[in-house]
């Protein structure tokens, strides 16, 4: 199995634990300083892997381009958090992780535009089933 593909898997994983963990976090709390906490874990985790896996000196390879498009990122990053925090205190948790994985069209659609990247029959065909299951949630 290649890495990335073992990699995906495993994001995967706790990805599906995040959301159901957090829902009982949520209890008795706003969303935003359920947020709040949230983050600052993984803010003191990303940098802890950083200093610990990764070469420092790397940080001198940065360019102006590059952290223009990761702030942008961690904006969209943080506007997406928010809101599925707040979907997650007053909605079921299967009904919004399952909407929000909607965002693979989102992606999908950027790649082939943005990226380049092939579009294939097996991408198509995936994506048209998520797209069905989305409009099966959402449909009253």
């Amino acid at each position: 199995m290649k890495n990335w593909i073992l990699y995906s898997i495993i994001s995967m994983f706790f990805a599906g634990l995040t959301s159901v963990i957090a829902k009982f976090g949520l209890k008795n709390i706003s969303s935003d300083l359920g947020l709040a906490v949230r983050t600052t874990v993984v803010f003191g985790f990303v940098l802890l892997n950083f200093f610990i896996f990764q070469e420092t000196k790397e940080i001198q390879n940065l360019t102006t381009k590059s952290v223009m498009f990761l702030v942008v990122s961690g904006l969209t990053t943080t506007l997406s958090w928010i809101f599925y925090y707040k979907a997650i205190q007053i909605g079921e948790v299967s009904y919004v992780a399952s909407i929000d994985k909607g965002s693979i069209l989102i992606t999908l659609l950027l790649s082939f535009t943005l990226l380049k990247e092939p579009v294939t029959p097996k991408i198509i065909i995936g994506g048209g089933l998520i797209l069905i299951g989305l409009i099966v949630l959402v449909w009253k």
